[in-house]
């Protein structure tokens, strides 16, 4: 049986969008999603074929009962909210891009927002995206994640680690993998939009994440168990941009989520989550783009190996 509620989500074909629009269809909501329909859609909803900058009449006549955008500027909010007729709720999914490296961790909400020097513009548009949005509609909430992980992942993260895993590779870590990472699972991402939209709590901006950070090291670790392999390091002490042969950056992080624990105290852990991201790429690996990680290895420490 289907609820009479109507959910409007931006995207709808890769990853993170993909993964809430199929969520909620799950549900039995009525699902709309906005793409121009260059990819295969999801099962069970409802296309409104459209570049999100000319939507004109689109949404004409449509109520929403919840808006989910993954609005990566100010003009993307704002052509949206343009073109919108009538709605209820709004969620935006920003990024923890939007504060600067230099800044005291853990990022708590309040903390100043500026340019990262590791994600540039990305970040600093997400930050003008935020203001348009609560400028506009202080109703809304926006919600900043660290790195999302998980099933539909195109991202070469995980993925690239499942890779090693099953050429059954030594993996090369950047120095001794000291360097703490903060995840969260997409369908816990989705489980505090439900608590927004159903709780509607006075905050309307969060920091959202595990509560623990963990060791790179630990991290490919996880990833090699869950392919049932067990992980041999080859630590890389040269002065190397480490984003040339791992996926991510010589930067390490830790949000501040006291406020999302107090509305949702439980999320998935790294292994419970890595095994379904393991399965699901498992059957998908081509829908990832991967990167010349290991190319760039096997070129470059060709003699470290053993």
């Amino acid at each position: 049986m289907r609820f009479d509620k109507k959910i409007l989500i931006t995207g709808g074909t890769v990853f993170v969008s993909r993964y809430i629009a199929e969520y909620y269809v799950a549900k039995g909501y009525d699902v709309y999603v906005i793409n121009r329909n260059t990819r295969e859609q999801s099962e069970g909803v409802t296309l409104i074929r459209a570049d999100r900058h000319e939507l004109v009449d689109k949404l004409s006549d449509l109520h929403f009962d919840l808006v989910i955008d993954t609005a990566y500027s100010a003009y993307d909010v704002e052509t949206m909210l343009d073109a919108l007729e009538s709605f209820d709720d709004y969620v935006l999914i920003s990024s923890s891009a939007v504060y600067p490296e230099y800044e005291a961790q853990p990022f708590k909400e309040d903390t100043p927002k500026a340019v990262n020097k590791f994600w540039g513009k990305y970040g600093t548009d997400k930050i003008e995206a935020e203001k348009v949005l609560m400028d506009r509609n202080p109703n809304a909430y926006i919600v900043r994640p660290p790195y999302l992980y998980g099933p539909m992942n195109n991202v070469y993260r995980e993925a690239f680690v499942f890779d090693c895993a099953l050429e059954e590779r030594k993996f090369y870590l950047p120095r001794e993998g000291e360097m703490k990472l903060q995840f969260f699972h997409v369908e816990d991402l989705c489980r505090f939009i439900d608590i927004l939209w159903n709780e509607k709590p006075s905050q309307h901006i969060y920091n959202v994440g595990n509560k623990e950070t963990v060791s790179i090291r630990d991290w490919v670790g996880l990833c090699y168990n869950v392919a049932g392999k067990n992980a041999e390091f080859v630590n890389i002490y040269d002065d190397i941009e480490q984003r040339n042969y791992f996926s991510f950056y010589d930067y390490e992080y830790y949000l501040d989520v006291t406020g999302q624990e107090q509305l949702m105290q439980e999320t998935k852990t790294l292994s419970e989550g890595l095994k379904e991201a393991f399965e699901w790429y498992n059957n998908n690996m081509d829908k990832v783009n991967k990167k010349p990680f290991l190319e760039y290895i096997d070129k470059n420490f060709k003699e470290r190996r053993i």
